[in-house]
Formats: structure tokens, sequence, C-alpha cells
């Protein structure tokens, strides 16, 4: 059994930035690959980013590119989502995952670990 715990998100406005953590039990942590997914009221839960068990690749959704980054510390079973130049279409609730094999990929059902979601809000 893998938990996580999200940790980080808040209310903010337009245009800030916020950074999600992720806290991973498991001593197999460095070897899973790991993601972030959103989902907002009335929405289909939504890729956000992905990041192998190195950390040397990493996969975004086409509306977070160039605004999110992830990483991850493998020393300390940590991952982060840093989220720049917020807008209210961020807003949602934003869940970590975790992959036992295999690189992660934009879709929810391939992850098998999940945290209990954190609340991002973005005010205009």
């Amino acid at each position: 059994q893998v938990q996580l715990v999200e940790s980080g998100g808040g209310l903010v406005q337009a245009g800030d930035s916020l950074r999600l953590s992720c806290a991973a039990s498991g001593r197999s942590f460095s070897s899973y690959s790991m993601g972030w997914f959103r989902q907002a009221p009335g929405k289909e839960r939504e890729f956000v980013a992905a990041i192998v068990w190195s950390g040397v690749r990493t996969t975004y959704g086409d509306s977070v590119k160039g605004r999110f980054t992830i990483s991850r510390d493998n020393a300390k079973n940590m991952v982060y989502l840093q989220m720049n130049s917020l807008t209210p279409e961020d807003t949602a609730v934003y869940y970590c995952a975790a992959k036992v094999f295999g690189s992660g990929g934009a879709y929810y059902t391939e992850y098998d670990y999940w945290g209990q979601g954190t609340q991002v809000t973005v005010s205009s």
C-alpha cells in the first residue's frame, strides 16, 4: 500500500503562483511514476502532469504546459507541482497519484494510488 497526502492548496488571485506538495509513504516510492490530476465540479478528471521515477522526463496537459512544473525528491518521498500564472480555469481539486509499473500517462485509470486531494481556487 502507498499513501499519498497532498497539501498546499488555497485561494489565490489570477496571476499568482502556488506550490502543491504530495508526501508519499512506501519504500518503493522512487520506482513509481507520479502524476497530478484535477477535477472541477461537473467535469471529468483532467490530466495535469506526470513525471517518471528518475525525474528526467515530464509530461503536461495542454492547458497547463508552460505554466506548471512537476518535480520530485525521491530522497524525501515528495512530489511537487509548481503552478504559475494561475487563472480561474485552474480552479479544481488537485490529486496526486502513483503508478507502480511503467511511466505515467494522461489517463487516470492507469494509476494505482491516489491522495485525498487539495482544493485550489483562483479568483479573477
